[in-house]
Formats: C-alpha cells, structure tokens, sequence
C-alpha cells in the first residue's frame, strides 16, 4: 500500500535528520494533491514540526527529503515547495506495473489492514417502527452500509446493527391507532387518539389483520394484541424494504429485549455502585453534569418508570459487553442536542472516552421539476424508501445519498436521477463500467486479452493520467473508513469515469498493434476493478451492458 511506504519512508527520514519522535510522527499527515502539478501525494509534516524545533520549515523539509529512502520505493522524486510541503512523485517503473497487480488483486485492490482487526458496530437507521421509512431512513441507510463496507475494507472487524424502539408510548400509539381503524373497517365507531397515527398505512395494517381474532380483542382488553401484531408487521415490512435496499445488519436489536434481561435494572445498578446517582424531586438523577452535560439528567421518573436516557445507557454497556471496542451511531439532525447527554450517561458508567462515536444524518430534501416533494405517494407523490426504489432504482437512490457529506443537507434531484444519460452520476459511472466490459468483449472476439506483463510501459499521457488516478484508489478508501466520510468514493469514481473516458478517446484501445492493444487493454481491465471495487464498497452494482439514447453497450 503507498500509504505505507510513504508513512514508513517519512519515518526512516526523520530517524535519518534526528528528529523522529512517536509523539511527533503521530501528527504527520498525508493528502494527494488536487493538481497534479503537486505531484502524486504530499505533506506538510515539516511545518507542523518545524515551530516545536525552532528551524526554519524549509530548512526541515529539505533534511526530511534528503533522507527519504526512495529506492525500493514507490516513488522517483521528493520535492520541496513552497514554505516547506513535500511532493512526492510516483516512479515510471511503478506505475507501468500497476495494471498488473490491480488485476492480479482483483475485488481485494483498495483494501488494506490499517483496522487490525478492531472490532466495531455501526447502528443505523433503527427508525421507530410506527410507519414505513422515509428518505431520511433511506439516506442513513445508505451511509450506515457504506461504512460498514468500508470499515471491513480497511481490516476493522465490523457489523451494522438496527436498533428497534419497541417498547413505550409511540409502539402503544401505533396498536391503539391500528385498533380505531379496525373498528371503522366493521363499522364500530371509534376515534383514533390524540397523537395517534393517520398515515394510510395504517388503515393497511388494520386490513390484514385477521378479523375474528381482532375482534376477540377489539371487544375485550385487546391494546397488547393489536400493538404486538402492529409492531411484527411494521419490522417486518421495514426489513424487507432494507432487505430489497442492500442494507444489511447482523441484527436487529429490540429495546424490549433490555427490559425483559434486566440489562437496564443492571445499568442503573452499576451507576448507583459508582456513585453517580441522586434523589431529588421525586425522581432518581443522573450526575451528568460531571462529564460535561450542561444539566443533571433524571433516569428514573417518580413513578418509577425509566426515562429513555437509562435504555440508551443499558444498550450501549451491552454493546460493548459483546466485545465492540467503538461503537458509531447514525442519528437524525433532531438528536443532535442529545449527543453529549448520552456521551456524557456513558462516561458515568465507565465507558472509554472514545467508545461512542455519533455521526449525524442531515435532512433531505426532495425536488421534482425543481420544486420540493412533501407529500405521501397516496396523494399523488412519495417520500417513503420503498417508493424511491420504485421511482429511481436502488443503486441511483444510494449513490445520490452518498455524494454528499453526511452533514451536509442534501437536495435530491428526482428528475435527474430518472434520466439514462451523463448528466446523471450514478449512470455515468456505472456507464464506464459497462464500456470497459463492452470493450474487453469486443478484444475477445478478436482473439485479444488484457496482457500487462513486465516490461509494458505506458506511452501517451492519458494512460499515464488513468493509472496515476487507480494508484490512489486504496487511500480514498482508507481516508473514507477513517474519516467516516463515505461520499470520497463516489466523487473518486465519477472523476476516474471521466479520466476512462479521456483515456477511451485519445487511446485507441484496440487496434492494429496487438502488443499495445494488449496493455491498453489491460490498462482499461484494471479500470475496471477499481469501478467494481468503488461502487460493491457503496452497495451499488456495476453492469457490464447498459443503454442509453440511441446507444447500447452490450
């Protein structure tokens, strides 16, 4: 990996200068450059250090050059540059032979063990189960897998987890509201109740319900009967919308199973035997204000019921009972106040500093012929997952979700998504795929294959752009997992489509110079593992046969 030569060789320059320090390395940090003009990667390690040893910047940063180790590495140059960056440039000899070992590395290229096998759980989505999911849902669905793709990639051991709120107030509501809609079916007059809910969903849930058992229970105390059949058919119809989404979890977690364990009497106890609780005003409290909660929270209410704050601490103590040693949670821009409540619950307990990590999901914002989408499908539009998937197709849903940073607001362009052309960025991507795959089909026939062996330099500088872009693909993915910024891979692919498709059109791929065709051919197949690998670590497929107006590839 040439994050690693490059850190290891930085390493090995400081020790050569004198100035290697753990402390003092553990601030290096590593980017590549926007313009290639800067070279391949660079630094600004010396002036970080430079103020700390009281020399000037440049000054460090030419010890660090002269000291870099360059043979055997992946690079032929390290330059100085302005008030002290170092740019590093790739070897010829390096990138000749990378066609052939992202072929020979197939699905594994981009991957690495930077994770050392941490072990991690990202929750996400864990919506209430008291309607179908929106495309708030939809979006932490897709950001919630991509990172557990990308975690695995990078050697964490990592599993998603869907976290279901089924036992209070709301789950009650939903039984009782699907009850008042069953009784309106067989002509009983009941109102829905305050606050319940009036999604036409609802009046689904009460339709399939088998009619003389719930009218056993409409005429009894049936409240528990109606929510348990409620609740099973709400989970149900989620995961199955998950499910068709590529959204996976090893498991999905109900709030009820903390209750029934007595995993939340025994957080309680545990903060008690730490001292981090008091009596005042009738209820029980928590001592948050210790770990910077900007007030004291209560855990239990005076009539002796939990608040939510105490079930959120119990889950999170027994995620880390399973033996995760970091725990990421997605939540919605309407938690983000509750974020250092919880953080600092955690801390009371005696949890790591660095256990939790919440990342928020912002809203989005749906717009058809410019305008914003608000309402239900039932009134002649759609918000929900499920229709999205109908409307654009899972793959453009997920990669529309993931080009844009998790915290930012996103606006997702409806009618872009639908068109089958370039102005579309899940299409164009997949599109180079699906050239490539066009392209090798047609050499094949011509008794041609991808042949990169030793020896087989690249000529024209659009070769030459290509593979410098699939030689940074690993540290995109390793910046992505680190970060937890999922969108670096669906902008690295559109701009490796569109560096494919200058290749494409300035390099005759096949052609009368069947030993040039053969590397071009390769160039194009490694391509086209890297296409593969970026849009398998978003959930999304790559097609080897595509249309589009008045053009197959096929």
């Amino acid at each position: 990996m040439v994050w690693e030569a490059l850190s290891d060789g930085l390493a090995e320059a400081l020790r050569a200068a004198g100035l290697y320090d753990p402390a003092r390395f553990a601030r290096l940090e590593l980017a590549i450059p926007r313009e290639s003009a800067h070279g391949d990667w660079t630094t600004n390690l010396a002036l970080q250090i430079a103020k700390e040893l009281k020399r000037p910047p440049r000054a460090v940063a030419e010890a660090l050059a002269a000291g870099f180790p360059l043979a055997g590495s992946p690079f032929e140059a390290v330059e100085v540059a302005g008030a002290g960056f170092l740019n590093f440039r790739y070897a010829r000899a390096f990138l000749d032979g990378l066609p052939a070992r992202i072929i020979a590395a197939g699905g594994r290229f981009g991957g690495s063990q930077v994770g050392d096998d941490h072990a991690c759980l990202v929750e996400y989505v864990s919506a209430n189960p008291t309607g179908p999911l929106n495309v708030v849902s939809a979006r932490a669905a897709a950001v919630g897998a991509a990172l557990v793709r990308l975690l695995r990639a990078t050697g964490h051991r990592c599993d998603g987890e869907f976290y279901v709120n089924d036992a209070g107030t709301q789950v009650d509501l939903l039984g009782a509201s699907v009850a008042a809609r069953f009784a309106q079916r067989i002509g009983e007059p009941r109102p829905l109740p305050e606050a319940g809910y009036q999604g036409g969903y609802v009046a689904d849930l009460a339709a399939a319900l088998p009619e003389a058992e719930a009218r056993a229970a409409l005429g009894g105390d049936g409240a528990t009967w109606f929510r348990d059949r409620a609740l099973e058919r709400m989970v149900a119809a989620q995961r199955a919308d998950l499910d068709a989404y590529g959204a996976e979890f090893a498991r999905w977690f109900r709030e009820s199973e903390l209750h029934g364990s007595g995993a939340v009497d025994q957080a309680l106890a545990e903060l008690g035997a730490r001292g981090m609780l008091y009596d005042a005003e009738g209820a029980r409290w928590l001592s948050t204000t210790r770990f910077g909660d900007d007030k004291d929270r209560v855990v239990v209410r005076g009539t002796g019921l939990p608040t939510y704050l105490l079930p959120d601490i119990a889950y999170h103590r027994d995620k880390r009972a399973r033996g995760y040693r970091h725990a990421i949670d997605l939540w919605g821009p309407d938690h983000h106040a509750y974020v250092g409540t919880l953080m600092a619950g955690l801390a009371a307990l005696g949890l790591e500093p660095d256990f939790l990590e919440v990342l928020i999901v912002q809203q989005v914002n749906l717009l058809a012929g410019g305008q914003p989408v608000g309402m239900s499908k039932r009134a002649g539009e759609f918000i929900t997952l499920r229709d999205l998937m109908d409307e654009v197709g899972a793959d453009c849903a997920k990669f529309f979700f993931l080009m844009r940073s998790t915290s930012a607001h996103l606006d997702f362009d409806l009618d872009l998504a639908k068109r089958q052309n370039d102005e579309n960025p899940a299409y164009y991507v997949q599109y180079a795929h699906a050239r490539i795959a066009s392209i090798l089909r047609y050499a094949a026939e011509r008794g041609l294959a991808p042949e990169p062996g030793a020896g087989a330099a690249l000529e024209q500088p659009e070769e030459i752009a290509l593979v410098r872009r699939l030689a940074a693909f690993p540290e995109v993915v390793r910046g992505a997992a680190a970060a937890r910024e999922p969108h670096r891979i669906p902008a690295f692919l559109m701009e490796t489509a569109a560096e494919f498709h200058r290749f494409y059109h300035h390099c005759r791929v096949v052609g009368e110079d069947a030993a040039r065709s053969r590397r071009r051919l390769a160039v194009a197949e490694a391509a086209r593992v890297v296409l593969a690998n970026g849009l398998a670590l978003l959930g999304v497929s790559a097609p080897e046969r595509m249309e589009r107006a008045a053009e197959a590839v096929s």
